[in-house]
């Protein structure tokens, strides 16, 4: 299993998880929406940055929606995991879980093994965040190997605003 690179301004990899509501959850692809999709991975319940970076997705979750932009968060927890992460959290955005390590993979993501068995029973993935078009491509991409480097989730919204509003370009493309 070799880790893939996504690179910005490519169509994100169409993915189905299975939600923590019971529905499927499907990510990227370009399937004719008219919604932008703001994707999440967290490394799981074991993670207290995770539980404080949820909360406050969730705190801004009404405004992402008023930009038209569904957020979604995933993870490699199982669904007992991912269950007590939305509950704990009361959590009301989509909740995928059990992506697989070929699927973290192929988002290019740093994956990591349990430093014990209190901590987590699987190998899970670091944070990423992508901002994916309507049409499928990837505006945004930040990918992280460890816990303490993420995005500040206000200025991805107001980025994503600024993106929709000037019509601003895909950056990082230089030579691709």
């Amino acid at each position: 299993m070799k880790n893939e690179k996504l690179a910005a301004g490519a169509k994100f990899p169409l993915m189905t998880l299975p939600g923590v509501s019971g529905s499927e959850i499907t990510i990227g692809g370009g399937n004719g929406w008219d919604r932008w999709q703001l994707v999440v991975v967290y490394r799981g319940k074991h993670c207290p940055i995770c539980k404080r970076y949820l909360a406050t997705l969730e705190e801004l979750k009404a405004e992402f929606e008023a930009e038209n932009i569904d957020v979604i968060a995933i993870s490699g927890d199982g669904l007992e995991k991912a269950g007590v992460q939305v509950e704990e959290g009361a959590l009301t955005y989509p909740v995928a879980y059990d992506m697989s390590l070929d699927q973290m993979a192929k988002l290019g993501l740093y994956i990591s093994d349990p430093r014990s068995p209190e901590e987590t029973d699987r190998p899970f993935p670091e944070p990423a965040l992508f901002g994916i078009r309507p049409d499928g491509v990837i505006q945004i991409i930040d990918i992280s190997n460890a816990p303490f480097a993420r995005p500040e989730l206000g200025a991805i919204l107001k980025g994503l605003k600024f993106i929709r509003e000037k019509a601003y370009p895909v950056r990082g493309t230089h030579g691709a």
